[in-house]
């Protein structure tokens, strides 16, 4: 039986449409700069939060109305929910999922049990995938729930929590092989410590790459070739995680030979979390060769924690799809909405609401960052502003030319340097407001 029978494929209306079960700005089939909505976004939904989410909070359980779901968490339950996710992804139209090995399919009481309730609720993501078209973008696996990993996974002081996670990794990297993912993703969600009283961190940070060696060695062996993601995080759980940001990470990938082999998946809130804008981290990422996908959410000022919430600010999706559309674009990444309804919002046509929303606004916001970027204004008053290094000592200081001493002669001969000129930020912005209103 449909999970969502009264509601049927979302469409795209246009910008007049008043209808909230249509799409005002996506339209998967419009071409921008040379490719379609569909393939520039690559919208996929987080297993984690669409289908799994109960609302639940520090001060109170789960409100979310969820017909389709049983009294325990069964493999039968699982498989039946994966029906349901894919009703609803269908209808919706997104081209990709993501999920968690945990998400998918219960934990038994061992390993082997497991991994045998794994398979068995794979068969059916198969078997949707097969029937729908829908891709798996990337997988991962859950180190941080089971109280195993109370004390990390990769970096846990129990050498026994760094082999289960092992385990646990090797048969979600098949499985994402299996099912055609685009990607793996790291992230520590324990991988950090609380206090350095009772950590080393020199041990655990080289256990942490060591274990990332064994996951690109281990792809190698079955011929995985999908984009392994490392995706920074400041804090939350533990007070300092070892993925705290774009350069924390970068740095720790290059420091233990991995550069090759991981990019980063950058998430909005985790920015905020870390005292940046995304569109920093982005930028940052970017230009150290390191940009991979965006989860796509936001978070709450008035907030001091990780609220997931959709994305609903086009000046915001604006400066993200600028860094993508300048960096070559998403793929094999994506936009994945890793956010969740808000707690109130607890009817299941709820979760088509918020989607509609979040693809409307990077829709928009891709639109808009193609117009700028066709434009060229904001490019070329960059470039005049740092038009003193396009000749004469700037050019020469680019060309590996000078020296200290070089300099010293040059300035002691000059006398001091060519004034400023001012750097307009507020005529910076207009022109961005230009296009985003």
């Amino acid at each position: 039986m449909a999970a969502f029978p009264d509601i049927a494929k979302i469409q795209f209306e246009g910008p007049d449409s008043r209808n909230p079960l249509a799409f005002r700005a996506y339209d998967e089939n419009e071409l921008v700069e040379g490719k379609t909505m569909k393939d520039q976004l690559r919208f996929s939904v987080a297993y984690w939060h669409t289908m799994r989410g109960t609302g639940a909070d520090p001060f109170g359980p789960g409100t979310m109305l969820r017909p389709w779901e049983g009294p325990a968490d069964t493999v039968d339950n699982a498989v039946n929910r994966v029906r349901v996710a894919f009703e609803f992804m269908e209808k919706l139209g997104t081209p990709f999922y993501c999920f968690h090995d945990r998400d998918v399919a219960p934990e038994g009481k061992s390993l082997a049990e497991t991994n045998k309730n794994f398979d068995a609720v794979v068969k059916a993501l198969k078997e949707e995938q097969q029937r729908t078209g829908i891709k798996l973008l990337w997988g991962t696996a859950n180190l941080f729930s089971n109280p195993r990993y109370v004390h990390g996974a990769a970096t846990s002081c129990n050498g026994d929590s760094f082999a289960f996670a092992a385990a646990q990794v090797k048969k979600a990297l098949e499985v994402t092989k299996e099912l055609g993912g685009d990607g793996y993703t790291f992230w520590g969600g324990r991988e950090g410590y609380q206090t350095l009283w009772n950590t080393n961190m020199k041990r655990e940070v080289d256990h942490l790459g060591a274990f990332m060696h064994m996951a690109v060695d281990y792809a190698k062996e079955i011929g995985f070739t999908g984009q392994f993601y490392f995706e920074p995080k400041p804090k939350e759980p533990t007070k300092h995680q070892y993925d705290f940001d774009a350069a924390n990470c970068i740095n720790f990938l290059r420091a233990y030979g991995l550069e090759e082999h991981v990019k980063l998946n950058i998430e909005t809130n985790h920015a905020t979390l870390a005292g940046h804008t995304v569109e920093h981290e982005l930028e940052y990422a970017g230009m150290q060769g390191f940009l991979g996908s965006v989860d796509a959410n936001t978070g709450d000022l008035l907030l001091g924690w990780d609220p997931d919430q959709f994305p609903t600010d086009v000046s915001l999706s604006t400066k993200i799809m600028l860094a993508f559309l300048k960096y070559g674009g998403l793929a094999p990444g994506g936009v994945n909405f890793d956010a969740k309804v808000r707690r109130e919002s607890f009817e299941p046509i709820d979760l088509f609401h918020s989607h509609i929303g979040g693809m409307d606004t990077f829709a928009m916001g891709l639109k808009i960052a193609a117009a700028i970027r066709a434009d060229g204004i904001l490019e070329e008053m960059v470039n005049q502003r740092y038009s003193s290094w396009d000749s004469g000592v700037g050019a020469e200081i680019e060309a590996g030319k000078h020296c200290f001493k070089t300099l010293e002669k040059y300035m002691l001969a000059k006398g001091d340097v060519t004034p400023n000129i001012s750097g307009r930020q507020e005529l910076f912005e207009n022109v961005v407001n230009r296009y985003v209103f």
